[in-house]
């Protein structure tokens, strides 16, 4: 048995290595700029870690240092060894180390637990730039790697020897990391990928896949129903050599005649569950995505994923047909068209959903092939980094067009809210409690505002003045009778839109009198708009409304400070103050945007096979040099 699965595995790596020399391998970017010394000046690329956290959508300055031993990370740093700051300077530092010896993930976590900031891997020989993988192994400590924090980037050897030439002599050399282009930021939507698999006994990595799908639910479905993302949940299959089709290895592993592959979960024919179980229920994943996105509801997939890898497991021999239409059922997806999606998976034909995935495997513009569970995909671009809740959601507000970032990007923890500090330097009203400042994600703009209809021009920094002068109704200011002299019976004509006299008084006289207070201005409407009512205006979580005629009044409870312009209530600490109930009211109107549509494969069909593969090759073959080989350009290791 063991040998006959030897011969089938040996075929399918050569026809594997043959396609993946037709294949591409985007490493991803992001730049590093040496600020001193002077002679290397330079902004410089560096491939992103598959591990750790990079921070998309900022930056992140330090010092370098290069260890006088353990100069490849391979061992703990003493005790009494620190990197948390470099000496005189302040600044963090980034941990320059040499490639080789062991995996790239022992050298970012021996790196962290000794105060460095991030861990920069100088490449060991003159080649293109590889990505820092995962180690494939079981046995290759995966304990370790969710705890990794600090960002990572492989540098080519040439700067490598350049900055260690430098730190021999006085000056600092001081970088910067710089990811706020590292994903393309061109709108107001954000599309990415999820590949993944249903297999959830594969080891650490399904546990990785299994957690994130729990974790991240609540945020996917948020900006899924509002509109701001659009995302599509992908599955990596392979199919069958031709001279292989109607062996016992293929029949156990594949579906429809050969097509459509996955690896045996337990890496054995003759126990457990087999490899076309997985892809069947890959397939019946797939189709349940996109039966609830024909029916206006995509975020549904997350629901069942979860529900599935907690009422199905494998260890319990629940991995059946019928626990997931149990599932099914119990969300009122329709269950009949999911099984017309699935088909006949003993049929000799082709299954269009498992086609399209299989086409979609291929690397499209800028975006590489996907050969590696999981894969993240952000507006056509794989992301790098910890699969978890925290780093994935910083990746996806990093793909934001500048402003049109949802209030969920913008909270505590996400990012720096710059508009607390001197507000931004940008112009402010503090009467009308009215700021040009306004915080994205990537920093602040100073920007006039748009408050209640009523557009401010101006440079946004020292000036911004409401556009007063339109026809859209009147204000007349008149003195209330029995109180105030005939000086005051004038007339003023300034329309104020929907803005009346909320703002400034409308530019009319006001004075307040025993405890009363008196207005010129008074809106010429003959019905009054209730704004609370009709919950045009007032409707952060923290917000209390009140209204009044022709206007309202909106306050905060606690210790809270009401934003008029951005209708929200923020803390007087300066810590923002923006709860789960001011997301779901402020994106409200957005529409869910459509299917993104599959390119239609023409010339040529490859195959992939995932990390789990690769892992069963490693037990037949002598695989122990393959992170040397540059097959897919990413390595675990040296």
């Amino acid at each position: 048995m063991r040998e006959g699965k030897l011969g089938f595995v040996i075929c399918v790596l050569f026809f594997w290595m043959f396609e993946s020399t037709l294949g591409r391998f985007v490493v991803e970017k992001n730049s590093l700029r040496v600020t001193s010394p002077q002679n290397l000046k330079d902004t410089y690329e560096c491939a992103i870690g598959n591990f750790g956290v990079p921070q998309y959508g900022g930056t992140l300055a330090g010092a370098v240092v290069f260890p006088d031993i353990n100069q490849k990370a391979c061992k703990s740093f003493d005790d009494d060894v620190s990197f948390k700051f470099k000496s005189g300077a302040g600044l963090p530092v980034f941990l320059l180390v040499d490639r080789g010896d062991c995996y790239f993930t022992l050298k970012a976590w021996n790196a962290q637990k000794a105060g460095a900031a991030a861990i920069l891997v100088a490449d060991d020989r003159p080649e293109p730039l590889i990505t820092m993988d995962t180690p494939e192994e079981e046995n290759a400590r995966y304990d370790y790697l969710q705890n990794i924090s600090i960002p990572s980037a492989l540098i080519s050897q040439a700067l490598g020897e350049a900055i260690k030439r430098e730190l021999n002599k006085p000056e600092m050399v001081k970088v910067n990391l710089d990811w706020r282009e590292a994903l393309p930021h061109p709108d107001d939507r954000v599309e990415y990928e999820f590949w993944t698999n249903s297999n959830d006994e594969c080891g650490p990595k399904c546990e990785s896949q299994r957690d994130f799908v729990k974790e991240f639910k609540g945020v996917a479905q948020i900006l899924e129903k509002k509109g701001y993302t659009q995302f599509t949940p992908h599955y990596i299959t392979w199919y069958c050599p031709e001279a292989f089709i109607l062996s016992k290895q293929c029949k156990s592993q594949c579906i429809n005649h050969g097509r459509y592959c996955a690896p045996d979960p337990e890496e054995d024919f003759s126990l457990g569950y087999d490899g076309k179980d997985v892809v069947a229920q890959n397939l019946r994943q797939a189709c349940f995505f996109k039966v609830a996105n024909e029916s206006g509801k995509p975020w549904l997939w997350w629901d069942y994923v979860t529900d599935f890898s907690i009422r199905c497991p494998m260890k319990d021999r629940l991995y059946t047909k019928d626990c997931a239409e149990e599932v099914i059922k119990s969300l009122g997806a329709d269950l009949k068209k999911i099984n017309e999606c699935v088909g006949d998976t003993e049929a000799d034909k082709e299954n269009s959903v498992l086609k399209a995935e299989q086409n979609a495997q291929i690397g499209k513009g800028n975006r590489g092939d996907v050969t590696m569970l999981p894969t993240l995909i952000i507006n056509n671009r794989q992301f790098r980094g910890k699969l978890d809740k925290g780093t994935v959601l910083k990746a996806i507000c990093s793909g934001f067009e500048e402003t049109t970032e949802p209030v969920i990007c913008l909270r505590d923890g996400i990012e720096t809210n710059e508009c607390m500090e001197n507000n931004g330097g940008c112009w402010m009203d503090k009467s009308s409690n009215i700021t040009a400042c306004r915080d994205t994600f990537r920093g602040r703009v100073c920007q006039c505002p748009i408050v209640q209809g009523v557009k401010f021009f101006g440079d946004g920094y020292k000036h911004c003045e409401g556009n007063l002068y339109n026809s859209n109704f009147y204000v007349y200011v008149l003195c209330p009778c029995g109180f105030m002299d005939a000086r005051f019976l004038l007339l003023y004509i300034a329309a104020s839109g929907a803005l009346r006299c909320g703002l400034n008084n409308g530019g009319c006289w006001k004075d307040t009198q025993q405890g009363r207070t008196y207005s010129a201005c008074i809106d010429d409407h003959t019905k009054d708009i209730d704004e609370c009512e009709e919950k045009t205006a007032c409707q952060c979580s923290d917000c209390r409304c009140k209204n009044t005629w022709g206007s309202y009044d909106c306050h905060c409870g606690s210790n809270l400070l009401y934003m008029r312009e951005h209708d929200t209530c923020i803390s007087k600490d300066a810590k923002p103050g923006i709860g789960w109930g001011f997301v779901w009211v402020i994106i409200l109107g957005l529409a869910v945007a459509g299917a993104i549509g599959y390119a239609f494969y023409k010339y040529r069909i490859r195959t992939y096979m995932d990390s789990e593969i690769r892992a069963i090759m490693a037990q037949y073959m002598p695989l122990d040099n393959q992170a040397e080989v540059a097959v897919h350009g990413s390595h675990g290791n040296v």
